[in-house]
C-alpha cells in the first residue's frame, strides 16, 4: 500500500467517525474543524493531506511548525505549551493559537505578532501546573485582555483531558465551563478539544475543533 493510500484510508475513517459523532450530537459536520496534527511527520505527508482536502494543520513545537509553514501554505495552528522566548517566532507562522494561558504571553503577542491571530484560551481541568491551562479566575482576566485587543480575536476555550480522568468526565466539565464562559464572552463560541483517543466524546460535548494525529498518520 502506498503512503497516499494509507493516509487516505485513515482520513476517510476519521472523517466518517466525526460525521457520525456530529449527527449524534445534533450538529452539522461542517461546523467541526479537523486539524491534522503533523508533529514528527514529514512535509510529504502534509502535501498528501492537502491533496485530500485538509487545510488545517497543527504543531506542538515552534521550530517544527516554522519550518513546515515555510514549505506548505495552509492554516497553521500552534497547540503546544507556550514558552516566552518562542512567542515571537510562533506569531510569525501560526494563524491560530490554542494554548494561551498567561497574560504575560499575550502582552508579547500584542507586541510582536505581524498579523492578526485567532486565539483559544487553555483551561486547566485538574489544576496540574505541568500540563498548562489557566484556572477560572485567571481565565476570565485573560479573556478580557484578548477581547479588548483591536488586532486579535478570542475564539473560545481549549483543554486536554487530564491523565487519570475519563473522557466523558473531562469533557462534561469542559462543556460546563464553556457554557458559563460564553455568557460573559458571547463571541467565544468555539471549543478546541479531543485528540485521536477521545475526539468522538469531545464532539458529543460540543467540540468545534478536534486535533487528530496518529489516527490519520499512524504511530510516531
Amino acid at each position: 500500500m502506498t503512503r497516499f493510500n494509507e493516509i487516505a484510508e485513515n482520513l476517510a475513517e476519521v472523517q466518517g467517525r466525526i460525521d457520525a459523532s456530529a449527527k449524534m450530537s445534533g450538529r452539522n459536520v461542517e461546523d467541526i474543524t479537523l486539524i491534522a496534527v503533523t508533529k514528527t511527520f514529514p512535509v510529504s505527508d502534509i502535501e498528501i493531506l492537502k491533496e485530500l482536502g485538509i487545510h488545517d494543520f497543527g504543531e506542538n513545537r515552534d521550530a517544527d511548525g516554522a519550518e513546515k509553514a515555510r514549505m506548505v501554505s495552509a492554516q497553521w495552528h500552534f497547540q503546544g505549551q507556550i514558552q516566552s522566548n518562542k512567542i515571537k517566532s510562533i506569531c510569525s507562522w501560526s494563524h491560530v493559537i490554542h494554548s494561551l494561558d498567561d497574560a504575560r504571553h499575550f502582552e508579547i503577542i500584542e507586541k510582536f505578532a505581524s498579523h492578526p491571530l485567532d486565539i483559544f484560551l487553555q483551561v486547566s481541568l485538574d489544576g496540574a501546573d505541568n500540563r498548562g491551562g489557566a484556572n477560572r479566575e485567571a481565565l476570565y482576566q485573560l479573556a478580557s485582555l484578548v477581547q479588548a485587543s483591536s488586532t486579535h480575536r478570542l475564539l473560545g476555550l481549549m483543554a486536554v483531558a487530564p491523565l487519570g480522568q475519563s473522557a466523558p468526565e473531562a469533557f462534561t466539565s469542559l462543556a460546563q465551563i464553556h457554557q458559563e464562559f460564553v455568557t460573559e464572552f458571547k463571541e467565544a463560541t468555539f471549543l478546541s478539544a479531543g485528540m485521536s483517543g477521545d475526539f468522538e466524546e469531545a464532539i458529543l460535548h460540543g467540540a468545534t475543533h478536534v486535533r487528530i494525529g496518529s489516527s490519520i498518520l499512524g504511530s510516531r
